[in-house]
């Protein structure tokens, strides 16, 4: 397997691959999924070090980048792709920068809690977010035909308003994104997520068919199905409790937790 000095290379199955930097507190993963003509990566991570390095070394097919959301330890590397894709409703945070979030609170972030060697092309004194128009626009029912595998695109908001998430209907894989993972809290407290919307998104996911296996974009890589289950069971009990609203803390379930 491919040995890095920054990124973790966790081979899923012989065309699939997560990314990941687990160097830094976010324990981020980008996922490179290669077809008969084209490979798509999901996300392209934190921009500490250069993504690119790793997937040139796993694939010579044309790589199209799909967003999850516009957050900055997503769309890290994204200038070093020439075809990337986004929600249409995350379109705006990516051309002109993430609502709400100002550069020091991006730099602050970027350099907390890192335990690995960074390279020396890393500042986070200097450290700017990608923005750039897109190659094009996705939406919910989008497919992506990679030759010999689909690609379902689902609009899931919550955490941000063009979230979305991948279902590779070929493996039953799901890719979540942030909003849904284990470990840490899926974050839907910011003015620019919307707590309801997730619940929504949860149960959305929830009745898919076919799912063998959840990836979220951080933290633990590959959950079992159930765990969509417990996050539909979670949207009916913070419904019924009236819970999910801004200010009402950390929710525990069981596999997972978010905090409103």
């Amino acid at each position: 397997m491919l040995t890095d000095d920054w990124f973790t290379v966790q081979r899923i199955d012989a065309d699939t691959y997560a990314i990941s930097e687990y160097g830094h507190w976010e324990k981020v993963h980008s996922f490179l999924l290669i077809g008969e003509k084209k490979a798509v990566l999901i996300d392209t991570g934190l921009g500490i070090d250069d993504i690119k390095r790793i997937t040139d070394q796993l694939t010579g097919l044309p790589i199209y980048v799909v967003t999850t959301h516009v957050h900055t330890d997503h769309i890290g590397c994204h200038s070093a792709f020439e075809h990337i894709y986004v929600h249409k409703a995350d379109q705006r945070w990516l051309v002109k920068g993430i609502e709400g979030l100002s550069i020091e609170q991006v730099r602050k972030g970027i350099r907390k809690d890192i335990t690995k060697p960074v390279p020396p092309s890393f500042d986070p004194e200097t450290y700017e977010p990608f923005t750039g128009e897109p190659t094009g626009l996705l939406e919910d029912g989008d497919v992506m035909d990679l030759g010999n595998r689909k690609l379902h695109i689902i609009h899931t908001p919550g955490h941000s308003p063009g979230h979305i998430s991948i279902f590779d209907e070929t493996n039953g894989y799901l890719f979540t994104g942030d909003i849904l993972y284990d470990e840490t809290p899926v974050y839907a407290f910011y003015p620019s997520t919307d707590p309801e919307a997730l619940l929504e998104s949860w149960e959305k996911i929830a009745a898919l068919k076919g799912v063998k296996k959840v990836f979220g974009s951080h933290n633990s890589v590959g959950l079992d199905p159930e765990i969509l289950l417990e996050a539909k069971n979670a949207a009916i009990f913070l419904r019924e409790h009236d819970l999910a609203k801004f200010g009402t803390g950390v929710h525990e379930f069981n596999g997972f937790s978010v905090k409103f």
